[in-house]
């Protein structure tokens, strides 16, 4: 990305945030927002788009019906509920996540409205059962500061998450409900320049802010940053949905700048050229001329009674395979798109020949559309009912690439890529909530929400670090953490270092993840217990990795089950006396050649004997005290 500069290409991105808030229940029902791989009840759905009270379709909905979805949904009663299957209207809002919401927008100082309309916000890709989502425009307005720069406020609203996406494949796409319903806050900010470094902190510093509340969820999934891309002269603004990572903000948006400005140099190059717009007119039948075409791919959508067929792109010659950087392409743009209709491409006459098509099938494309050196074609096959809405995308698609950047909707990818997801939504895409009536908000309920402002982040991390004697990153490890909370609790009940404590929480538990296992299978209860066993003497601190591998990796439940899974006793200290004397009795040859360095090489043997069964500090001091007797001898 270094060849682009962001202030000269007038980079401008603005920021949404949606955290999930950490309240207990989803948003209109008493339901507990808790995720389950193990599902009780299924059903199916086939969502329609409906017209505006204005009479008029919104053009994201329009998008996604065309690709003719039956949605599959899975759920489980501890989860969800009849609200979420859309079989119940729905119950009162949620008091605490409507004044934590208060609490988030006085700390932007953001302005509180007085009365609250519920909407729905037209969603039909199959993450709502409803085919809407529930919002309400909470505050507008306020700031946050970054590195002394005040960030605008646009709006922060309240609303239910979507479903959890578990597949999508063909005409089928499942979702389960556990987070359906789950409380949200979005805050959107104003859109600023500079350089996509400075869009990470300002997500960073915002995301502090958040978890200064202490009454957010964290771990993935419970935020997600959505960034509203535009550079200057390039057209719309695109939206890029889905960012979970921060790490991941900055690759994003490096890439979205790039992919736009090149599109804008694909439309200079247009633009000095003779291309002039296409239609319907420009698209030809060729499924019975290409029947002797020895292409698989072709031959396969042939035996699949697909329907074949090219369009004509006057003046188009080798725009499709331009490259103005590499990876940006028109042509990549236009697969994209019909990807989505369940197509699995096209065809171009700038990579032509190629895939087992042959020159006599180019002619015979070339003779049918009267293509001259000047133009272009391309080739697409699919089944008779998805053909039409993807060809329609596609000529929509190459007209507007004379004009820039079009305004859609697009996918984070987890290379730090973004693909075409739908047209951007339009005005038609909100209206009332019929089923929850406006609520009119008081002046207690505000100035409480003011009492409430969390401290700032600094702030508390220096009380944390005084408190508890812990280092800056440490303490700022833990209570980013999920674990904050336990980790409170544990220290006020037990007995213990509280800087081993944040250490496994932080670091043990993360590293286990990082190898593949589950801390959902490691609940609060069994963490707690297993340092109440460490006080008490009934296991060494060296065990509670153990433990915990043992638990994450669903082979136990219960401390108790662990330990007599993994065998894990403690060694008296004559047995252990007996054990580090045979250690070093057996490697006599080692210590004489090393001296008091083979403490390094013997340590490494005990605790492969040793490890949950004594503490290190223990076995350090006897591998100390005999490598010295036998030196000494």
């Amino acid at each position: 990305m270094s060849e682009l500069n962001f202030e000269e290409i007038g980079l401008k991105v603005g920021l949404e945030i949606h955290q999930q808030l950490a309240t207990n229940k989803k948003l209109f029902c008493n339901c507990k927002p808790v995720e389950s791989d193990e599902f009780t009840n299924k059903f199916q759905r086939k969502l329609r788009a409906v017209k505006s009270e204005l009479g008029e379709y919104d053009p994201a909905a329009l998008f996604e019906k065309s690709k003719s979805k039956t949605i599959i949904y899975y759920s489980h009663p501890q989860s969800s509920c009849l609200v979420e299957e859309d079989e119940e209207p729905p119950h009162e809002l949620d008091n605490d996540a409507k004044d934590l919401a208060f609490v988030i927008s006085s700390s932007l100082k953001s302005n509180i409205f007085r009365e609250i309309y519920p909407m729905r916000k037209t969603v039909i890709d199959g993450s709502n059962t409803t085919g809407f989502q529930r919002t309400m425009l909470i505050s507008q307005g306020g700031f946050i500061e970054v590195d002394g720069e005040k960030i605008g406020v646009q709006s922060i609203c309240l609303e239910e998450d979507a479903a959890k996406l578990l597949g999508d494949k063909g005409v089928i796409r499942e979702f389960s409900l556990d987070r359906l319903g789950v409380p949200l806050v979005e805050i959107a900010l104003e859109p600023v320049e500079g350089k996509p470094s400075k869009i990470k902190k300002i997500a960073l510093s915002l995301g502090k802010l958040l978890r200064s509340t202490k009454k957010v969820t964290r771990g993935i999934g419970s935020i997600r940053q959505d960034v509203n891309v535009s550079i200057k002269n390039g057209g719309a603004v695109v939206e890029v949905k889905g960012v979970q990572q921060l790490d991941q903000l900055e690759k994003i948006i490096e890439f979205e700048a790039k992919r736009q400005y090149g599109l804008l140099k694909i439309a200079n190059k247009l633009q000095d050229s003779n291309f002039e717009k296409i239609s319907e007119k420009n698209v030809f039948v060729i499924t019975n001329d290409w029947k002797n075409c020895k292409s698989k791919i072709i031959q396969k959508a042939l035996k699949d009674n697909s329907v074949i067929k090219a369009i004509k792109i006057p003046n188009f010659s080798g725009m499709f395979g331009f490259s103005p950087f590499e990876g940006i392409r028109l042509g990549k743009e236009i697969a994209q798109i019909v990807k989505f209709f369940g197509i699995g491409g096209v065809f171009h006459s700038d990579e032509l020949p190629n895939y087992g098509i042959e020159d006599d099938d180019i002619d015979i494309v070339k003779n049918l559309l009267k293509i001259n050196e000047n133009d272009a074609f391309l080739i697409i096959a699919a089944q008779e009912n998805k053909i039409g809405f993807a060809i329609n995308s596609i000529i929509n698609r190459i007209n507007h690439a004379v004009e820039g950047v079009p305004a859609e909707t697009r996918l984070a990818t987890s290379n730090g890529e973004t693909i075409f997801l739908r047209p951007r939504p339009g005005s038609s895409r909100m209206y009332p909530e019929t089923d929850i009536p406006p609520m009119l908000i008081t002046n207690e309920e505000i100035e409480l929400a003011k009492k409430n402002i969390p401290k700032p982040w600094d702030k508390s991390i220096e009380e944390l670090k005084e408190k508890y004697n812990l280092n800056t990153q440490l303490a700022e490890q833990i209570f980013d953490s999920q674990y904050f909370e336990i980790f409170e609790e544990i220290i006020k009940k037990i007995l213990i270092n509280p800087i081993f404590v944040a250490s496994i929480l932080c670091s043990t538990i993360t590293n286990l993840e990082r190898n593949g296992l589950n801390s959902q299978l490691l609940s609060n209860e069994e963490i707690t217990k297993s340092f109440k066993f460490l006080e008490n003497g009934k296991i060494t601190k060296e065990s509670i990795e153990i433990i915990f591998e043992n638990i994450m990796s669903g082979k136990s439940k219960t401390i108790e089950d662990a330990l007599k899974d993994t065998e894990i006793e403690i060694v008296d200290e004559e047995k252990l006396e007996k054990i580090i004397e045979n250690i070093v009795n057996e490697n006599k040859e080692l210590i004489q050649k090393q001296k008091e360095r083979s403490i390094g090489p013997l340590m490494g043997i005990a605790m492969k004997k040793l490890r949950g069964k004594a503490s290190g500090e223990n076995i350090n001091n006897l591998l100390l005290k005999y490598i010295k007797t036998n030196l000494e001898n």
